[in-house]
């Protein structure tokens, strides 16, 4: 297969993936664990950018060379865990190191039946980037490898009426401690996130005092995002742990505060006030606003007489 073709391949089953990597045959059609240290693979074989219709979870204890996921590179050489779910853009790129590590591999249909093919959706970190990885403690790292193992086990074990309902136990073990590790992550890391909590706020208070910035509309969560080299997932949930709110809510926030210096200091209608703020109908500004405040703009600014 080419590499320098420019249209991502598309795996559409296991058995594909399986066969393209080199790998033995999946053991089940719809999962697959594959222990990276047991399954070398001819990184020549594989296409230089892919799409798959799996969720994959994957553990890299040592990774030299890189890996890019949509328009980004990430440096494994400090492992870490990270996710993907189903049609994202994945290539390998000067990837020739160890490869120690697990990737569970999920087609959706495996979930079908139980609360998890629903909840799996609600998992932010499914939608981080690549340099947004999970970085492990060494207890954190026994933890996660004793629950691949576990499914590991039950897929190579015989095949029962409880096999299904073990290894999907299994899995939402797996994704609640993920969860938490993450908040521990954020925890950890609030140095990092106080900066980029401080330049949240500087992005916003430019956007709010820029005429022509205002001009293009009100700021998104995406906006955001991309100013700060971060998913738009990582972002609302690395705030939410520092803060309590998410991106929408501080880019709201903002807004109330600059909307209520210029009504209780301008003569400006609130119309026009709506306007300057981004709001294409006052409507909009006059609802956010009394959600925000339990007053309208109008009864805001009779408060001051």
């Amino acid at each position: 297969m080419k590499k320098e073709d420019q249209k991502p391949y598309k795996f559409e089953t296991l058995h594909e993936v399986h066969r393209i990597f080199g790998l033995p045959k999946p053991l089940h059609p719809l999962i697959s664990l594959i222990d990276n240290k047991k399954n070398d693979f001819d990184a020549s074989k594989v296409p230089a950018s892919f799409i798959h219709n799996f969720y994959k979870i994957s553990y890299k204890k040592n990774l030299s060379g890189k890996l890019k996921y949509g328009q980004h590179f990430y440096d494994f050489e400090e492992g870490g865990l990270f996710f993907t779910s189903p049609n994202q853009v994945s290539s390998n790129a000067e990837n020739n190191g160890d490869h120690t590590g697990y990737t569970l591999l999920i087609h959706p249909d495996f979930f079908m039946g139980y609360p998890l093919a629903k909840k799996i959706k609600e998992y932010g970190f499914f939608s981080y980037s690549a340099n947004e990885a999970l970085h492990l403690s060494d207890t954190e790292k026994t933890t996660i490898i004793s629950i691949f193992k576990n499914i590991e086990n039950e897929l190579l074990g015989r095949i029962d009426d409880f096999s299904h309902d073990v290894i999907i136990s299994q899995i939402e073990s797996l994704l609640t401690y993920s969860n938490r590790f993450y908040k521990r992550q954020f925890i950890t890391r609030k140095a990092v996130s106080h900066d980029l909590l401080q330049k949240l706020e500087e992005i916003l208070d430019k956007h709010f005092n820029d005429e022509n910035s205002l001009m293009q509309g009100l700021p998104t969560v995406q906006f955001l995002a991309e100013q700060l080299n971060l998913s738009a997932g990582y972002l609302s949930d690395m705030l939410r742990t520092l803060t309590g709110q998410n991106a929408q809510q501080h880019i709201h926030n903002k807004l109330i505060e600059k909307a209520k210096e210029k009504i209780s200091t301008t003569n400006l209608s609130i119309s026009e006030i709506a306007y300057e703020l981004g709001f294409e109908h006052p409507s909009s500004f006059n609802k956010l606003f009394k959600s925000k405040t339990n007053l309208s703009p109008l009864e805001f600014r009779q408060s001051f007489n």
